[in-house]
Parts: C-alpha cells; sequence; structure tokens
C-alpha cells in the first residue's frame, strides 16, 4: 500500500500552476459539452430560452463543481493536476476534507468567477472603465501566490488546503 501523500511538499511553480489551469480549461470545455449534450438530449432539444437557459446554466455549474469535488476528495488531483504533477492537499489530513474542499470550490466561485464576470462584461459592453477596475481584483486573485509566504493561491490560503508539487516517478 502506498503512503499518504505528503502535505509539507514544495509549492509548484507559477507557470506550472498557469499551465494546469489552461489544461484544466480544455478538459473543463469537454466536461461542459458533455453536461450540455446529455441536458439537450433530456429536455428534447428545446429552445435554450427563458428558464431553460437559467436551468442549463446552473445544471452546468453543477456539473462542473461535481467534476472538481470527485477529483479532490477522491486523489486530491484532477487530471490536469496529474499531467502537471501537482497536488491539492489539506495540512495534517491524509485526504482533503468534504468542507475545505466545498469552501475551496466556493472560493475560487466568487472570486476568481467574479474576476471573469466582470472581465467579460468589459469586453461586451466595450467599457474600459470596467475593464479598470476588475484588474486590480484579478491582480489579487491571481497574483496573490507572488506575495504569499508558501507561494499559495489566495483561495487555498482562505480554505486551508495547499498545492504541493508531486515528486516525478522513481524509474525501476
Amino acid at each position: 500500500m502506498s503512503a499518504p501523500p505528503s502535505t509539507d511538499g514544495q509549492p509548484p511553480s507559477i507557470l506550472r500552476r498557469l499551465a494546469s489551469m489552461l489544461y484544466e480549461g480544455l478538459l473543463l470545455f469537454a466536461v461542459a459539452f458533455a453536461g450540455a449534450w446529455l441536458f439537450l438530449f433530456v429536455s428534447g432539444g428545446r429552445e435554450v430560452s427563458g428558464w431553460v437557459r437559467y436551468a442549463l446554466q446552473a445544471y452546468l455549474g453543477a456539473v462542473c463543481a461535481a467534476y472538481f469535488l470527485w477529483c479532490w476528495l477522491r486523489s486530491g488531483q484532477t487530471l490536469a493536476m496529474k499531467t502537471w504533477r501537482i497536488r491539492l492537499v489539506a495540512p495534517g489530513c491524509t485526504r482533503v476534507p468534504a468542507g475545505r474542499a466545498l469552501r475551496r470550490l466556493a472560493y475560487v466561485g466568487i472570486l476568481g468567477g467574479g474576476v471573469l464576470m466582470a472581465l467579460g462584461a468589459a469586453f461586451k459592453y466595450r467599457d474600459p472603465w470596467l475593464a479598470l477596475a476588475a484588474f486590480p481584483v484579478a491582480a489579487t486573485v491571481w497574483g496573490w501566490a507572488l506575495f504569499d509566504r508558501d507561494r499559495q493561491f489566495l483561495h487555498d490560503r482562505l480554505a486551508g488546503t495547499r498545492l504541493v508539487l508531486v515528486p516525478p516517478p522513481k524509474p525501476r
């Protein structure tokens, strides 16, 4: 049986985390695509407007949340995190507790989602002031790791979790 994952490993570099986030976005697109297909299949191909649109958005949010929670609770890694050798850990625990995983998901949704919504609205309405107003929030959310003593993101600091670098597998 393998040893429990170490919670005191070194944090991954910012570049490694950003690459993992980019890859995660591609995988999340596929998860959302499959979820949307299932929703439209079950709804009989109904036109997506009015309340159906909001139901689809809520459903896709739940699908994405379930993907992350399932991966974090099961092994501490999503597929992108496995590829980039990053693991989510909770200090003092062998596995990430469900409460901490839920808190991390909520903080990511509030902080990261709020920034993305503000930037999306700035581009949609072509309002440079809105983009300028979103910049300090984005810099705080994603730039936090540059100044954090453990180089952790703000949502990890608030949720009591950490990202650690997984050592490469030993050759046989």
